[in-house]
């Protein structure tokens, strides 16, 4: 259907009217001397008068609607398409990426490349923000502090842009994990309603910040808020010693302990990330969330029309105007 923006503008529609019956005729100019360059002017009078007439009424009727083009164009008509539902799952989910300095450590390996941790988070969680549809998603970095880099929202397209510009050491070298959750509860606390999870990935222990993990576990707990955390890093990594290459752990500060706890005291689940393919398990962890009833929302798409009327509009006056340009 075709519905217009403005529909008050068909207001001054009688405009030219009451502009020719309310205003005083102009007064007729006499010139000493006329100027003829050639027959044309008075080809209208030396016509007879019905047909003089007849073309009058033509141009009136081509100015009339030249006039409702424009009018119409100005009311700003738009069509409006069939309704279209929205996906809306009621989960609101945050998600609190680390960028301690550890997080550089290449101990993934992504298309037979080795990779940093961070890299590796963005290559795996960024396909996961992709596919939370219905989902509104939100961002927070962390290091030394807690950043809210995006707030809730079901523009999953800047989410992973924010995710795919955080670089190392953005938030600081050391790891806040209690701030971090507890900025995430700050934020998810705020929905009245919802299935509020918190994904939390670290590679190492807290060892600064105002809030402790486990008693930002219990303020998350009150709140309803669920937290699930990802212990990123592999067990065992080759490095180049004096004695040829030594096999070395390289998440030996992971806090294991503490992670598992947070989970657990939030009804969540805690993962072992060694790897991409155990990173991608918390997949059909989520998806066995049970999505909150909401109303059904939905929406019209708009396509603007008013260029066309517009268009026609301006023709029409085109063609009011030449033949009086002609004659000069």
């Amino acid at each position: 259907m075709i519905s217009f923006e403005w529909p008050w503008l068909f207001l001054v529609l009688p405009l030219p009217l009451l502009v020719r019956f309310l205003l005083p005729r102009a007064d007729e100019v006499k010139e000493a001397a006329l100027r003829v360059p050639g027959l044309d002017p008075f080809a209208l009078e030396s016509a007879s008068k019905p047909a003089r007439l007849a073309l009058w009424r033509g141009r009136a009727w081509i100015g009339a609607l030249a006039w409702l083009l424009l009018v119409t164009a100005a009311a700003r008509p738009v069509w409006v398409g069939d309704p279209i539902d929205l996906p809306v799952s009621g989960r609101d989910l945050m998600l609190a990426v680390d960028l301690s300095g550890s997080m550089q450590t290449p101990d993934f390996v992504i298309n037979g490349q080795r990779v940093s941790r961070l890299d590796a988070i963005k290559e795996i969680a960024g396909d996961f923000i992709d596919r939370r549809v219905g989902d509104r998603i939100g961002l927070i970095l962390f290091g030394t502090q807690a950043y809210l880099q995006t707030p809730l929202t079901f523009d999953r397209k800047t989410v992973h842009d924010m995710l795919d510009e955080a670089a190392i050491g953005l938030a600081g070298e050391q790891t806040a994990i209690g701030d971090a959750i507890g900025l995430a509860v700050k934020r998810l606390s705020e929905l009245q309603q919802g299935n509020k999870v918190l994904i939390l990935l670290t590679d190492g222990v807290s060892n600064t910040g105002e809030l402790t993990p486990l008693k930002a576990a219990e303020l998350a707990a009150k709140e309803g808020v669920t937290i699930y955390t990802i212990g990123i890093g592999a067990s065992e990594m080759q490095v180049p010693s004096l004695f040829g290459m030594q096999s070395v752990n390289p998440s030996s500060d992971l806090d294991e302990d503490t992670l598992r706890a947070i989970a657990k005291e939030t009804g969540g689940r805690y993962f072992r990330a060694r790897d991409t393919e155990q990173l991608n398990q918390i997949y059909s962890i989520l998806d066995k969330l049970q999505p909150l009833d909401q109303e059904k929302q939905t929406f019209r798409p708009h396509k603007t029309l008013f260029y066309w009327p517009l268009a026609f509009s301006l023709l029409l006056a085109g063609l009011l105007v030449l033949p009086i340009a002609r004659r000069r």
